[in-house]
């Protein structure tokens, strides 16, 4: 039997769910003002929905390559390109090239996102300053697989005018769909999300991109979620957001 004193962990016990509280007030703010009026059932910005189920949120906090989570969690890694890099604004990241990944099974075996290989929504709020040259959409949010080629399950890009692309690359043809944004504004509300390990949509402003149907895979169940990446990926890092 071994005598131990509790009191510098029950400290710690109590900061952490002070911080946790503190969070949920910060987070229940970041909805649009609008979101309750006429949303949805699926937006996760209806009443009561914003911080259940919530495990992760980043905002400002970040240092060097650490953009660090405000519960505490798991923190995300910024991969700069070259000369350009992540800045820190008053309440987010600007990326310029840059880009960042929230780990899931690239953490290693003690994977506390785990859950995210069955059902997991990523939400975010996104500016578009500055459009690539050409015909190049860019990269907001999206989720990578654990294989040799690491292919985007899901992801949503930003094409211009108002235009939105899904990537469901699950299947041997990749899904695309359009969706114009009523309001004229840089500022959106975006979203994805998988549900029983097989089905996935996207969201812009509380609306599917996809009207017709949800992205669907038939061989999920041997294949695992690598990561997130927030602004970017491995393979597009242009454009500013």
């Amino acid at each position: 039997m071994v005598s131990v004193l509790l009191t510098e962990k029950l400290q710690r016990v109590k900061d952490v769910l002070g911080t946790w509280k503190k969070v949920d007030g910060i987070v229940s703010k970041l909805c649009p003002s609008n979101a309750e009026k006429g949303a949805p059932t699926t937006n996760v910005c209806s009443a009561g929905k914003v911080t259940a189920g919530l495990v992760g949120f980043l905002s400002g906090n970040f240092s060097d390559n650490t953009w660090r989570d405000e519960y505490l969690g798991v923190n995300a890694t910024l991969h700069n390109v070259g000369a350009e890099k992540a800045t820190k604004t008053s309440d987010g990241v600007t990326f310029q090239g840059a880009w960042a990944e929230w780990p899931v099974g690239r953490q290693g075996e003690n994977q506390l996102y785990h859950f995210a290989n069955y059902n997991f929504t990523l939400v975010a709020t996104v500016s578009i300053h500055k459009m690539p040259e050409g015909d190049t959409p860019i990269p907001l949010i999206g989720v990578k697989m654990n294989d040799s080629k690491s292919p985007v399950l899901l992801g949503l890009s930003y094409k211009g005018g108002g235009k939105w692309q899904v990537l469901c690359s699950g299947k041997t043809t990749e899904i695309s769909g359009t969706l114009h944004s009523e309001t004229d504004t840089t500022q959106y509300h975006v979203a994805i999300v998988l549900q029983n390990r097989t089905q996935g949509s996207a969201y812009v402003d509380g609306k599917r991109v996809l009207e017709v149907a949800q992205c669907e895979w038939e061989n999920k169940e041997d294949k695992n979620v690598s990561h997130f990446y927030i602004g970017g990926d491995e393979r597009s890092s242009e454009g500013t957001g």
